[in-house]
């Protein structure tokens, strides 16, 4: 059984994916007081290991663990950071300190995801550093796009995945190949949706109106408006049915709005999982 960290943990959607793949999660971090709550009823994790800050955590303090999962902070790299990266000390730098911890522990590999924007921020140069960085700690780097219909999720959804390797191991890893969508928002929905995929869920601009530009959560649906909730929201992003939010609706849409597919999450754990038991 491998081990592994949930660093920006959100509300756990790498804890949920890792875990169905056998992996034992030793170690988790979120400062969202919100998100942790939901990630505490969920997953029942122990006070001692459910880190607040990861800034403040004294690295060699870490418990000794095989793969390093992460939605490091997308906000520096996104429009919604007004595109900073590194330059944004408070968030971007936050890179660093998981390249710290990947440094001092030496994981036999590292798992992240973070927004699409991310490849072609400032004219690349922010993803040039990432990769460097790996390099001179002693890793390959390996990175795709999906959407989340790659995987079975009807919605869109782009993001980044990196995964990493120790350069000594010499890993031949391949991201796994997509899948037919057979998952439709009619299905979410349980009704005749006009669309079959859905919008990528978003944490702000809820209830702009249907016909609005920006909106992403109202839906026609057996010639009816209807608004996006929770219950739908979960299916979308591969959440099971008994993951429950001890949180307002508002928190709980700001939550899935912020986390990851879980279904593609999981067919790139499930490559990596094989790529490491071929290690000798």
């Amino acid at each position: 059984m491998y081990r592994f960290i949930d660093v920006f943990a959100g509300i756990g959607g790498f804890h949920l994916a890792m875990s169905d793949l056998e992996c034992e999660c030793v170690y988790a971090s979120e400062i969202d007081p919100y998100a942790r709550k939901t990630y505490q009823a969920n997953f029942k994790i122990k006070d001692e290991i459910f880190n607040n800050d990861i800034t403040k955590q004294d690295v060699s303090e870490i418990p000794d663990f095989d793969i390093l999962c992460g939605g490091f902070p997308c906000q520096p790299f996104s429009q919604a950071g007004y595109k900073r990266g590194f330059e944004d000390a408070g968030r971007g730098n936050l890179f660093f300190k998981l390249a710290d911890i990947i440094n001092e522990k030496k994981p036999k590999a590292v798992f992240l995801e973070n927004v699409r924007h991310l490849m072609r921020h400032d004219h690349g140069k922010t993803y040039e550093v990432i990769q460097n960085t790996f390099d001179e700690i002693g890793y390959d780097l390996h990175t795709k796009v999906f959407k989340a219909s790659d995987f079975n999720l009807p919605q869109h959804r782009p993001r980044v995945y990196m995964v990493a390797f120790k350069k000594k191991d010499s890993v031949d890893f391949k991201f796994p190949e997509p899948i037919p969508l057979n998952t439709t928002m009619s299905d979410i929905w349980g009704g005749d949706c006009t669309r079959k995929i859905g919008y990528t869920l978003r944490v702000g601009g809820r209830g702009s109106g249907i016909d609005d530009r920006r909106n992403w959560d109202m839906y026609m649906v057996d010639g009816e408006i209807r608004t996006l909730g929770p219950v739908e929201g979960k299916k979308m992003m591969g959440f099971p049915d008994d993951f429950v939010f001890p949180v307002s609706e508002t928190q709980a849409m700001k939550q899935l709005g912020n986390a990851v597919a879980v279904n593609v999450v999981q067919a790139i754990g499930k490559e990596i999982v094989k790529s490491l038991n071929t290690i000798k």
